[in-house]
């Protein structure tokens, strides 16, 4: 199944190793910590509609859209209320990586503490986010639009779109939540673990440093190819990871895209050491269509596909949690690609 955002709407483990004590909490120093955040107000968070200005630190807090949660959860606060996942998410319409530090924080879904969950099957779901009654209402990482946008901010100050129609950077969004809700040092720990994480994934396999990559999806059934532009999520991890980003993508990207498409009929044009995508039904059928056969990647052996919906999704829409879950689940696979493809 193809992941792809669009504009307003969705088309469709482990948490993060960041304790509360990691974040500078401890039981003596927790008042002096909420003093300072507390002094921190008024902020103001800019978006790419205009600016949030929240007045006094937020306690009811209410996101929108994927990785919001995620971010705000692993500053270690509850959301009030969050969208429902619908796509790669497990029985309880959440994610492994969230469940975990839902649990951690004494919020298991299904407990008292538990965040209100609510459906964005037919877009920003208004009404139940104003009935939870927010401080403040995060949606750095989405597709709202500037209409969808201005609603919300007659209920609550909105942290809007970071970057167009989700391509904000998980680095970026938590920085943004990390101001509003007047934790910007424990943002900034949590992006500097994280970004450790990468780097010793990368530093563990040197054969990324000689690797060159196209991220893309390959449907076997209509026999189409989607390309993954600079701004997406996934070209991101690779680089982080120490791989190159093959040029062809970049040079045929319209600015803003984070996504294009590509005909199937210059398949083998797409010269890269890996060719990075999701598989649910396995490797098997993109290796026997005639088309993608020609895809330099899948001769040399580095077609990397990922088998499981969560797995898509931890990568496709990274945020602080579900990044080192994908690192744990997806990098020795590029590994033996990676491997497989150079030689080395």
């Amino acid at each position: 199944m193809k992941f792809i955002r669009r504009t307003g709407l969705l088309a469709a483990a482990a948490a993060l190793a960041l304790t509360l004590s990691a974040c500078g909490g401890t039981a003596e120093s927790a008042p002096a910590s909420n003093a300072a955040a507390d002094a921190a107000f008024p902020v103001s968070v800019k978006n790419i509609y205009g600016t949030a200005e929240i007045a006094k630190k937020p306690e009811r807090v209410v996101t929108i859209s994927w990785v919001n949660a995620d971010a705000v959860l692993a500053l270690g606060v509850v959301p009030v209320g969050m969208a429902e996942d619908v796509w790669g998410s497990n029985k309880q319409g959440s994610t492994d990586w969230k469940d975990a530090k839902l649990e951690e924080l004494g919020a298991s879904i299904g407990t008292e503490k538990a965040p209100k969950q609510y459906s964005e099957a037919d877009g920003v779901n208004f009404t139940a986010i104003a009935e939870l009654e927010p401080d403040v209402i995060v949606a750095g990482y989405s597709g709202l639009t500037k209409d969808e946008y201005d609603k919300l901010s007659k209920i609550a100050p909105v942290v809007g779109p970071v970057a167009p129609s989700y391509t904000a950077g998980w680095q970026d969004v938590t920085t943004a939540v990390g101001q509003a809700l007047g934790k910007d040092a424990e943002a900034a720990a949590v992006i500097t673990d994280v970004e450790s994480k990468i780097s010793a994934a990368g530093e563990a396999n040197p054969v990324f440093k000689d690797t060159s990559f196209i991220a893309g999806d390959l449907d076997v059934v209509k026999s189409e190819i989607n390309l993954y532009a600079t701004g997406d999520s996934r070209p991101r991890l690779l680089t982080a990871l120490g791989m190159t980003q093959a040029p062809i993508v970049d040079e045929n990207a319209k600015d803003g895209e984070f996504y294009f498409a590509w005909a199937a009929e210059r398949a083998n044009e797409l010269d890269a050491d890996i060719f990075f995508t999701s598989a649910t039904a396995g490797v098997d059928p993109i290796k026997a269509n005639k088309l993608f056969a020609q895809i330099p990647a899948v001769k040399k052996g580095g077609l990397v596909g990922i088998s499981s919906d969560a797995d898509v999704l931890a990568i496709s829409a990274a945020s602080p949690l579900s990044v080192p879950y994908a690192i744990d689940k997806i990098v020795p696979a590029l590994a033996a690609g990676a491997q497989a493809a150079t030689g080395k």
